[in-house]
């Protein structure tokens, strides 16, 4: 028998529809989460709430889910990456990776029934929210803490990792390689777009913000490009204030200023998904052509990529005592 200790590791997603159909139950759970829409009285007005979304909305995103494909691919790459961490870990740990989405299946109860299965010495939780925000990690946590009855066995918390030096240069790394698709690289605007979140949380403490600003100081440090760069924010809903700029303005911005050659760079997603293959890559495209961007490319998510393996596997080791 193997004496290496087992570690069980939950991994955390927000999800994504996996079917035309699954679109509109998915953007309820989406919308019904308390941690996403704060209301006075949400327990009475959620609900209601979310279905109204849902009627004013369901069209125009399976329309957009119809332009990749006709479904999320988070499912399918975020098994990827966690059968690629069980391999990273296997010389140091028996590792089972479980994924936990937080909108749609694998749901956190289920991730929690698969778990049952795995007789795990330590548990490791880990996000894949690079950047922590009371809309994701905090959610996915919470909704962990009603699906899972702790016991004896350690369980350790991976609350970000921003600023982990491999995720830094998984990041960069992605970046140089698309660079290289310009004609002139070194004038390629870098305009790193991250998604966006309500003033309402920065002004409750939400530290999302400053871990993006830092993730992208990070990450220009680490490419040593000349290049400008700027960071904006995308996936604005309703009309609440929220982080700016905007994608489509800075895109505007750019254009005005002459600049014709820009690179998004997709900063706080870990897969693609439709925020980086619609959003960025068929809206924010065909407006960049509208205004006569020349040049416009958007740097591939991370995905499964060895570097980024690298670094969970690096942080799971680190939260289990194994390395400093």
């Amino acid at each position: 028998m193997s004496s290496q200790k087992k570690i069980g590791v939950v991994f955390f997603q927000l999800g994504g529809p996996d079917s035309l159909e699954a679109v509109g139950p998915f953007l309820y759970n989406l919308f019904c989460d308390p941690d996403i829409i704060q209301l006075p009285m949400g327990w009475l007005l959620r609900k209601p709430l979310a279905r109204f979304i849902v009627w004013r909305r369901t069209e125009h995103v399976r329309h957009a889910y119809q332009e990749i494909g006709g479904r999320s691919p988070i499912g399918l790459l975020t098994e990827r990456q966690a059968r690629a961490l069980e391999r990273a870990l296997a010389p140091h740990a028996d590792a089972r990776v479980i994924t936990a989405m937080r909108y749609w299946h694998p749901f956190t109860q289920e991730a929690v029934e698969q778990l049952r299965q795995f007789p795990y010495d330590e548990l490791v939780l880990l996000p894949l929210y690079p950047q922590y925000s009371f809309a994701t990690t905090g959610s996915s946590l919470n909704e962990w803490k009603r699906c899972f009855q702790p016991d004896a066995r350690p369980a350790r918390l991976v609350e970000h990792f921003f600023d982990h030096p491999q995720y830094i240069a998984a990041l960069a790394d992605r970046i140089s390689l698309s660079l290289t698709h310009f004609d002139a690289p070194e004038q390629a605007t870098l305009l790193f777009s991250a998604h966006g979140l309500p003033l309402s949380f920065i002004e409750r403490g939400d530290p999302y913000q400053k871990h993006v600003e830092e993730t992208v100081r990070l990450v220009m440090a680490e490419g040593k490009w000349a290049n400008r760069h700027i960071l904006c924010y995308q996936s604005k809903v309703g009309r609440e204030r929220w982080l700016e700029p905007s994608l489509l303005d800075t895109l505007k911005t750019c254009a005005a200023s002459g600049q014709r050659n820009l690179l998004v760079c997709p900063v706080a997603f870990v897969t693609e998904h439709i925020e980086t293959l619609h959003e960025i890559n068929i809206e924010a495209r065909e407006e960049a052509k509208k205004l006569g961007i020349e040049q416009f490319a958007m740097v591939p998510s991370l995905n499964d990529s060895p570097l980024f393996i690298s670094a969970l596997a690096d942080l799971v080791l680190r939260a289990i005592g194994q390395r400093q």
